[in-house]
């Protein structure tokens, strides 16, 4: 007989692992807000002339000279700097650093929904602060949050999934009234308009309890390598960098490729004013077809199916909601989007901004779905 014992500790059984979004093989993929242009040239060449004889050695613990770069970048001391294993192995991290299991820490949905399964999975308790319906915090926030008791709080900008952008105050505000850590998760940060001037690094002078995550995944079209870092003060870092970091947490290669893509910002730069403008084109376009969107400062968008769509829509499934009828409808087309089932989101689609050509494929087909039934 096969041995069917579980050897699950028994508090993971009950926590429903994130999802993440599908990997087609092919068509248009908009669904995971991969950046549609590829990485920097120096990327490229620093593959290439990687020296294989140093992956028999342990890279730098630190990940240097990634540190010093990124510190000249932003202006700050590399002990101001920590390299992780993408963004969310900061998120990880600053669980395991400043929040023991059974403490609080606090989230403000909707948002990113890892957030809540790492925290669990720490065996810390998810508080949640929800934002109003025109995605802003509530009234007394910052007195909710420290009445939550949380040492710790998740909170991202340019907001995910709405698009939208807290400007540098508001967000100072919160980590001058909070008095545990506040994770400020920048992923998006690099689309933001620079019009608005929002540079939220330097506030990590005022804010002692401020950690500013930031990845290469998005705006410097690297998600396959899986390099992040965090900005703050260096008695917050210092906690993370020597104990609870792991010793060698970035790849020799990694901290090279990630060195050589912060250094061409520049070249990143023309890439994100790109999907900048694609980005309205495609608000546009939405609007035109009865799918209005919030505005924006990341690369993707956020549009509202109104229910009249359902019945709109020829490859109408029965599924429930006319945002779900929607999704698969693309997805049978083969064009990929994110639907997410959960409350505040079920009648919204997620939509990564693509090249003009995939941008310009998904208006098509919406146009064709959307299109009234021919009458019998």
């Amino acid at each position: 007989m096969p041995d069917t014992r579980s050897f699950e500790r028994p508090g993971l059984r009950d926590i429903a692992g994130y999802v993440p979004g599908e990997q087609p093989a092919g068509g248009v993929k908009l669904n995971t807000n991969e950046n549609p242009y590829p990485p920097p040239p120096a990327v490229a060449e620093t593959l290439a002339r990687f020296p294989v004889e140093r992956l028999r050695r342990y890279p730098p613990a630190a990940g240097d000279p990634f540190r010093t770069a990124a510190a000249h970048l932003h202006g700050v001391d590399p002990n101001e700097i920590v390299a992780t294993n993408g963004g969310d192995e900061l998120l990880r991290l600053a669980l395991a650093t400043y929040v023991d299991p059974g403490e609080a820490v606090a989230i403000a949905p909707p948002t990113y929904s890892l957030y809540k399964v790492l925290i669990r999975l720490h065996g810390a308790r998810p508080v949640e602060l929800p934002l109003t319906e025109g995605w802003e915090t509530p009234d007394g926030f910052v007195d909710a949050l420290d009445r939550s008791g949380a040492r710790l709080a998740f909170f991202v900008n340019p907001h995910a999934p709405s698009g939208r952008l807290f400007e540098r105050g508001a967000v100072e505000a919160i980590a001058a009234g909070f008095d545990g850590v506040l994770l400020v998760d920048e992923a998006y940060v690099d689309f933001v308009d620079p019009a608005h001037g929002y540079d939220l690094v330097p506030a990590i002078r005022e804010h002692p309890n401020l950690l500013v995550l930031r990845t290469l995944s998005k705006g410097y079209s690297l998600a396959g390598l899986r390099f992040g870092y965090g900005i703050g003060s260096a008695p917050l870092l210092e906690p993370m960098q020597t104990k609870t970091k792991d010793s060698y947490n970035v790849d020799a290669l990694a901290a090279e490729i990630a060195r050589a893509a912060i250094e061409s910002r520049t070249w990143a730069a023309d890439n994100w004013a790109t999907v900048r403008t694609e980005r309205e084109r495609l608000r546009a376009g939405l609007a035109r077809l009865g799918l209005p969107t919030l505005p924006s400062e990341t690369n993707f968008v956020l549009a509202t199916v109104p229910p009249d769509a359902l019945a709109r829509c020829p490859d109408d499934r029965g599924v429930g909601t006319a945002a779900n009828a929607l999704y698969l409808a693309l997805k049978a087309r083969d064009v990929h989007v994110r639907w997410f089932g959960e409350t505040r989101l079920a009648d919204r689609l997620r939509i990564t901004v693509g090249t003009p050509e995939e941008n310009d494929r998904l208006l098509a087909v919406l146009a064709d779905l959307l299109s009234p039934a021919p009458a019998h």
